[in-house]
């Protein structure tokens, strides 16, 4: 653990100075991470394309920095009694190592649900000074265990986003790309899940870069920000799709919001799908291993592609815990997104051939990716479900002529969301 002998300005928002002082206690524990050029993303966009690389971090994502500074601003009294959190993800792992670093007990509240590579990971970072317990369905079930936890044991809560030193942990980020850049920045993206990271990266760069146009990119099923911004004051969203899960939340935190209202220019929202064909982009093309929420900002430059030419763009890449077990969900989101791939309920007469003549309408690049069928001999036709996957998206529109032209009885799925969702 660095020694830190200067004080702390007590502020309920992020301080700037506070944020160099982060910088200094983490100095030895979190890595000074890269600021690279990417030429393919930058040739692609007609742009100066940066990206900082917070995935190549000791616990692969930036979630050490506010866990650690929070920890290395208290006392040593309220350390010896513990600190708690609750957390599914790239949080938990931070504070383990945090604990581990420290030498300070942790407890670590997880649902039931977490995958066990996950729960490994945190136990791999914390070792002997981590007790993880598994409870509840959802992250508000761990949410709600942990403070009582707290309140029965006088311990410390590191909340993950809606607290000072942690977002000025966080704002350490912003302070390694000011100085690594040679270069005026016009555009910084950084996602948005409770708004931690963007509030104190946005507080350095108001101060040190005010011309930069700072936007936060949140999931297109989780716009709890963008909600909160429009509608001028938090809330909760009763629904979100959880697959962006380190950007997913359905509440924003308090200070964060008033925050990002002041700091931020705009915030954008992107499909689940196009963040899934980024995460394969960035892995065949870059060999980046980059989580959901870390691909966020990348997958945004479709959006801001005209405003973008010729200017000098950083989209920080703040995680790589991409869990291998998710890619068969991954390629299948991208491909559903990017129109390659399509499902129908097909209703075949019970006769032999009727499967070769269905065969028949399918293009030359056209293939049958999933094919679920079982014969009813007391009907005069057979309902099977067809997945087909296309080479390319203009293939679709002639398809399904084809299928017209050919008197084939089908029923389209994709644009079903309830039939969907329970067939696929």
């Amino acid at each position: 653990m660095s020694t830190v002998v200067e004080s702390d300005k007590t502020s309920t928002f992020p301080d700037l100075d506070n944020i160099y002082l982060a910088a200094e206690r983490l100095r030895g524990v979190a890595t000074h991470t890269p600021l690279q050029e990417n030429i393919n993303l930058s040739d692609r966009y007609g742009a100066n394309i940066f990206l900082k690389r917070e995935d190549l971090q000791v616990v692969r994502s930036y979630k050490i920095r506010g866990a650690y500074n929070k920890m290395a601003s208290l006392p040593q009294e309220a350390l010896d009694k513990g600190v708690v959190c609750a957390s599914a993800g790239n949080h938990a792992q931070g504070l383990a190592y945090a604990c581990r670093k420290m030498a300070v007990n942790g407890t670590i509240f997880m649902p039931t649900t977490t995958p066990n590579q996950k729960v490994k990971q945190v136990k791999l970072f914390g070792k002997e000074f981590v007790e993880v317990v598994l409870v509840g369905d959802t992250y508000d079930d761990a949410y709600y265990a942990a403070r009582q936890f707290v309140d029965t044991h006088d311990s410390i809560f590191v909340h993950p986003f809606d607290d000072v030193q942690v977002m000025e942990g966080q704002g350490t980020v912003g302070l390694e790309i000011f100085k690594d850049s040679n270069f005026k920045i016009d555009y910084l993206l950084m996602a948005i899940g409770g708004g931690g990271l963007a509030s104190g990266v946005s507080t350095v760069f108001k101060q040190l870069s005010p011309k930069t146009k700072l936007i936060g990119v949140e999931p297109l099923g989780s716009p709890s920000m963008k909600v909160a911004m429009e509608e001028g004051h938090v809330v909760t969203l009763d629904k979100i799709d959880k697959f962006v899960d380190g950007a997913a939340v359905k509440r924003v935190g308090d200070t964060t919001f008033e925050i990002c209202r002041q700091n931020l220019d705009r915030v954008v929202l992107i499909p689940e799908g196009k963040v899934c064909t980024t995460i394969l982009q960035l892995y065949n093309e870059e060999a980046i291993v980059a989580e959901p929420a870390g691909a966020l900002t990348i997958a945004a430059l479709d959006f801001l592609k005209d405003e973008i030419k010729g200017k000098n763009v950083v989209c920080l890449v703040g995680g790589g815990n991409n869990d291998i077990t998710r890619t068969e969900e991954i390629k299948e989101r991208s491909l559903l997104y990017e129109g390659l791939k399509h499902y129908f309920i097909i209703r075949f007469p019970q006769r032999a051939g009727a499967f070769k003549d269905f065969l028949n309408v399918l293009g030359p690049t056209d293939d049958i990716s999933r094919f679920e069928y079982t014969k009813k001999t007391n009907r005069e036709t057979g309902p099977a479900v067809v997945g087909i996957e296309l080479k390319n998206r203009d293939d679709f529109a002639p398809l399904i002529q084809r299928m017209q032209d050919q008197n084939i009885v089908f029923e389209y799925l994709n644009d079903q969301p309830n039939v969907f969702q329970f067939l696929v």
